[in-house]
């Protein structure tokens, strides 16, 4: 069993900051690629950053420049510092990771987790 744990969200004005935090826990064998989505009311459920094991990063375009991707593999954790915030990156966050659990008896699976989300609102 594997939980992702999002923390970090809140209510920020524009040109404010966050940093969102997002913790794997469980039977984790090993963690590949992590990431973070966001779905914004009434639109589709979005990429904004994601981050390989080895630190490699992609963004958003509508990000870029502004937000920052980065990992604790010690701590099984993925972190996303969101600078400049614009109203229109008000949405719920989501983290997902692709994971590979054992169940200590050589039996392997891999499989996408997300977590449960945290709301961000950029208002005045």
């Amino acid at each position: 069993q594997v939980q992702l744990v999002e923390s970090g969200g809140g209510l920020v004005q524009p040109g404010g900051s966050l940093r969102l935090s997002c913790a794997a826990s469980g039977s984790i064998f090993s963690l590949y690629a992590m990431g973070w989505y966001r779905q914004a009311p009434g639109k589709q459920r979005e990429l904004v950053a994601a981050i390989t094991s080895s630190g490699s990063t992609n963004y958003a375009d509508s990000v870029k420049g502004r937000f920052t991707c980065s990992r604790d593999n010690a701590k099984n954790t993925v972190y996303l510092q969101m600078s400049n915030l614009k109203p229109e990156d008000t949405a719920v966050y989501y983290c997902n990771a692709d994971i590979s659990t054992s169940n200590g008896l050589g039996l392997f699976r891999r499989s996408v987790y997300w977590g449960q989300g945290i709301q961000v609102t950029v208002s005045s």
